[in-house]
């Protein structure tokens, strides 16, 4: 099998998990750098307002910590307000995880599904 087969076989797998590769800039060593994308879903729980747009496709190296800070942007909370992230409504994840650990663990269906709120709901 030749290298450009073994390429779009990568390819293909990746695209049915439902990761996206999007080329970026060159590194430093001038080679052309790839970021994975993953799709997450993310679900309102108990008194969380709701979000319009539920289905978010982010970079993979992402941490748990800049989702949360996404969230309450998005939901115009306020800085003292909590939010807590669930994953799969069972425990929550440290702010330092990173999606890719938490998409290639917990993902189903080709999504990461995350539930917030704004009191702490399980775990």
């Amino acid at each position: 099998m030749s290298a450009e087969a073994d390429c779009q076989e990568v390819g293909d797998s990746l695209q049915s998990m439902n990761i996206r590769t999007e080329s970026t800039d060159s590194d430093e060593q001038g080679k052309n750098v790839e970021k994975l994308k993953v799709d997450i879903l993310l679900k309102p729980t108990g008194n969380a307002p709701i979000m319009k747009k539920k289905k978010w496709t982010v970079d993979s190296d992402k941490k748990i910590g800049w989702i949360i800070e996404f969230i309450k942007k998005y939901l115009k909370l306020e800085s003292n307000e909590k939010l807590f992230l669930y994953v799969n409504q069972t425990f929550a994840p440290s702010p330092d995880q990173v999606i890719r650990n938490l998409y290639d663990c917990y993902s189903t269906e080709g999504k990461l599904v995350l539930h917030y709120c704004k009191t702490q709901a399980w775990g």
